[in-house]
C-alpha cells in the first residue's frame, strides 16, 4: 500500500516555534522537528518536519511506501525552510529517510533525519520513527544531583567507552542493558561519583570514538534502543552514579546521508573551507553564525539534558571553535571582523550554550576541553567569561606526564613541571583529565609511560595518582588506569581484567579505590578545590630530592590534610616538614603500604609536630617519606 502525506492537515509547528526557529532561540526544537507520532482525523500515523530551504522538493520515504522517492511530498511552511507533512498508518519502528531535491545543479540525495532519534545501526544509514517513553525511577536521584556536582563536592569522574569497556566472550561489545550493573558495580565499589561517557551520539565510523557525530538528537544503536540508553542511566542514578556525556558541536563527517551539503547547499557548515572546513579531522565546522544553526545546537544540548537526565555535558575541542586559525596555516584562515584571529560568532553561540543550559538546569555542569590559556572559560557570562562551570586542564596534565616519563634521577632538572600550576590553578574551575587523549596513537598506557622495572613502574603509578587526588581541582581517570592496563587503549577489544589476578595491579586498584573514599570522605581534599584559601604549599622548592609538600584546608571545619610526595626511589628519613599547628597528625592514605603493592619501608601511623621552626613556619614534625611515594597526615584543626 502507498502512503501519501495528507494536505491541509494542522502543522505541529506554530508561527511562535518558526519565529524562534528563524532567530535562532528555539532551544527544544526536538519536539517540533523529525518524526513524531500523531493522530489526525481518527488515523494513526507520523508527522514529519526537516529543515532544506534550499530545496525545491523534500519526500519522506521508506519501506511504507516502498522506498518510492518522490511519491511522498512534504510541504513548505512558508519562508522558514521547514518542509512538514503527516503520512497516515506509519508508526513506531518504521525505516525512513528524506529524498531531498535541490533547487541548484539538479542535486538529489538522500538524507537521515536530522532531528531522528533512533538510526540503524551502521552500515545502514536510515532514520527509524520512535518514541522516548520511558518510566524513570531516579527521582531521588534528581532531586539531589546538583549538590552531588557543585564545586565544593568530590566529583571523582570515570571516563568511559562503551564498546571496549568489557565485552561478551565472543568479543562483542554489551549492550546498554547488559552494561548497566557491571558499570555501576564497579563505578560504585571503586568509588566514582560519576562516569563520563565517550560520544553516544549516533556515528557511522565507530573507529571515531563517537566523535564524528552524525546523530546529534540519537544514541547510537549499537548497543541498543533510547529506552536501553535510558536504563542505563537510570540504573547509574539509583546506584548513586552521575553520568556526564560527551557531545561534539565543534566539527561534524560528511557521509553522504548526514548533516553535510544537505539541500545541495552548505546549508550546517560555511561554504568557505577556510571557515566550514576542518584540516586536522578532515570534518566540517558549523555556521554558528546561522541561526538556525543555533537553534539546532542549542536543542540538541537540552535535548539530552531533558530526554535523557544527563547530569552534565564535556564539550568537546572548543579551542577549534574559539579560534579561527586553529590549525591553520598563514593564509589558510579568515579574521574576524576586527581583523583578529577568534570566532566571534563561535563564542557567542557557546556563551548563549551556557546560559541557555544553566537557566533551564541549574544543577548540572557543563565543562570545556580548552587547551588554550583563553580567559575566564569557566567564569559566568556576565563578568565576560565563558559560562562553563568547569574546564578541563590540559597544561597540567601534558606537564606531569613529560615529568613522570623522566627517570627519577634527571626529575630534580624538571621540578617546575610539579609545581607550575599552582600559578593558575585558580584561574578557571579545573577538572585534572588523565583521559583516553593520552593513552593512544602511540603514548602509551599510564604504567607504560613510567620507567623503571614493573615495582617501580607501578609504585610510579601509585604516587602519581596520590599527587593528583591531592591537587585542587576534581579528577578524571580513563578507564584502565585504575588497575595498570599495560597496552594503550584499543577501541575494537574489551580492556584487560585479567590483570586483576595479579598482586600489583590489583594493589594498584586498591589505592585508587582507597583515594576515591578519602577525597569524598575528607571535606579538606574537595570542598575548597576551586578556591585558593584551600591550598597552601610547605615546600615547593626541593628540587634535589625532587619532593613536594602541601596542604589542602576545608572550608567549614577547618580540618587539614598534609600531602607528602617522594618522586624518587630514595627514601627520605627523618624528614622534617613545617606543619601550621601542633599536635598529633595521623597517617591517613600511604601509597607505599604492602596492602597496595608497596614495600611498607619505615612510615609510622602517626607524627606529632614540636616547637622546632621550619619551613617557615613556627613548629614541625619528622616523618620518613618512603620511596617513589605519597603520603597524607590530618590534623584536626
Amino acid at each position: 500500500m502507498t502512503h501519501r502525506s495528507r494536505k491541509g492537515v494542522p502543522s505541529v509547528l506554530s508561527d511562535d516555534d518558526l519565529f524562534l526557529f528563524n532567530e535562532g532561540s528555539h532551544v527544544r526544537l526536538y519536539e517540533k522537528l523529525g518524526a513524531h507520532s500523531r493522530v489526525v482525523d481518527g488515523v494513526e500515523g507520523t508527522n514529519f518536519a526537516v529543515w532544506a530551504p534550499d530545496a525545491d522538493g523534500v519526500y519522506v520515504m521508506g519501506a511504507f511506501n516502498g522506498w518510492h522517492k518522490t511519491s511522498c511530498a512534504l510541504h513548505p511552511r512558508g519562508s522558514s525552510g521547514i518542509w512538514e507533512g503527516f503520512v497516515p498508518k506509519v508508526g513506531r519502528g518504521a525505516l525512513y529517510k528524506y529524498h531531498i531535491s535541490s533547487r541548484y545543479n539538479g542535486y538529489r540525495v538522500d538524507k537521515a533525519d536530522p532531528f531522528g532519534i533512533l538510526h540503524e545501526t551502521s552500515p545502514r544509514t536510515g532514520s527509524v520513527v520512535w518514541d522516548l517513553s520511558y518510566e524513570w525511577g531516579d527521582a531521588s536521584w534528581m532531586a539531589g544531583r546538583g549538590r552531588r556536582i557543585a564545586g565544593n563536592a568530590p566529583v571523582s569522574v570515570y571516563e568511559v567507552h562503551l564498546g571496549s569497556w568489557r565485552r561478551t566472550e565472543d568479543g562483542k561489545p554489551l549492550t546498554y542493558r547488559d552494561m548497566a550493573p557491571l558499570l555501576a558495580d564497579h563505578a560504585s565499589s571503586m568509588g566514582f561519583t560519576h562516569v563520563e561517557l565517550m560520544p553516544i551520539m549516533e556515528h557511522p565510523f565507530y573507529g571515531s570514538w563517537g566523535y564524528q557525530t552524525t546523530g546529534y538528537f540519537a544514541p547510537t544503536s549499537r548497543y541498543g534502543t533510547p529506552q536501553e540508553f535510558m536504563a542505563l542511566i537510570d540504573h547509574l542514578h539509583q546506584r548513586g552514579i552521575g553520568v556526564i556525556l560527551d557531545w561534539v558541536p565543534s566539527h561534524f563527517p560528511g557521509d553522504e546521508h548526514g548533516l553535510a551539503y544537505f539541500d545541495g547547499t552548505h546549508l550546517f557548515e560555511h561554504q568557505d573551507a577556510r571557515l566550514g572546513f576542518h584540516p586536522d579531522w578532515r570534518s566540517y565546522i558549523f555556521n554558528y553564525g546561522r541561526n538556525e544553526v543555533r537553534s539546532f545546537l542549542l536543542s540538541s544540548a537540552l535535548f539530552w539534558l531533558d530526554s535523557y537526565h544527563a547530569d552534565g555535558l564535556r564539550v568537546d575541542a572548543v579551542a577549534s571553535m574559539l579560534y579561527l586559525d586553529y590549525s591553520r596555516k598563514k593564509g589558510e584562515w579568515i579574521p574576524n571582523r576586527y581583523g583578529g584571529r577568534e570566532n566571534l560568532e563561535a563564542i557567542s553561540f557557546l556563551r548563549r550554550l551556557n546560559e541557555e543550559v544553566y537557566k533551564h538546569h541549574p544543577d548540572v555542569q557543563t565543562i570545556a576541553e580548552e587547551s588554550t590559556s583563553y580567559p575566564m572559560v569557566s567564569r559566568p557570562t556576565y563578568a565576560g567569561g565563558l559560562g562553563f562551570g568547569q574546564k578541563w586542564d590540559m597544561g597540567w596534565v601534558h606537564d606531569i606526564l613529560i615529568y613522570l616519563g623522566k627517570e627519577p634521577i634527571h626529575r630534580k632538572y624538571h621540578h617546575d613541571m610539579l609545581t607550575f600550576r599552582m600559578l593558575y590553578a585558580f584561574h578557571e574551575n579545573f577538572v585534572l583529565p588523565l583521559s583516553h587523549d593520552e593513552v593512544v596513537y602511540g603514548k602509551g598506557s599510564l604504567i607504560g609511560k613510567m620507567p623503571g622495572d614493573d615495582w617501580q613502574k607501578f609504585a610510579n603509578a601509585r604516587t602519581f595518582l596520590g599527587y593528583l587526588y591531592a591537587q585542587p581541582g576534581k579528577k578524571l581517570l580513563f578507564m584502565g588506569s585504575e588497575f595498570g592496563q599495560w597496552r594503550e587503549w584499543v577501541h575494537e577489544d574489551s580492556l584487560d581484567w585479567h590483570l586483576l589476578e595479579y598482586p600489583l595491579h590489583q594493589g594498584l586498584r586498591l589505592w585508587v579505590q582507597n583515594l576515591n573514599r578519602l577525597y569524598r570522605e575528607e571535606s579538606a581534599l574537595h570542598e575548597q578545590d576551586f578556591k585558593p584559601q584551600g591550598f597552601e604549599w610547605i615546600d615547593c622548592h626541593d628540587s634535589a630530592a625532587s619532593t613536594v609538600s602541601w596542604i589542602r584546608r576545608a572550608e567549614t571545619s577547618g580540618e587539614v590534610v598534609l600531602a607528602a610526595v617522594n618522586f624518587t626511589p630514595v627514601p627520605r628519613e627523618g624528614y622534617r616538614i613545617g606543619v601550621p599547628h601542633g599536635g598529633e597528625w595521623r597517617l591517613i592514605a600511604n601509597s607505599d603500604a604492602p596492602y597496595f603493592g608497596g614495600s611498607g619501608f619505615g612510615v609510622v601511623s602517626s607524627a606529632r609536630a614540636e616547637d622546632v621552626p621550619f619551613h617557615g613556619r613556627p613548629q614541625s614534625m619528622v616523618i620518613t617519606l618512603p620511596p617513589l611515594a605519597t603520603v597524607y597526615y590530618k590534623s584536626g584543626g
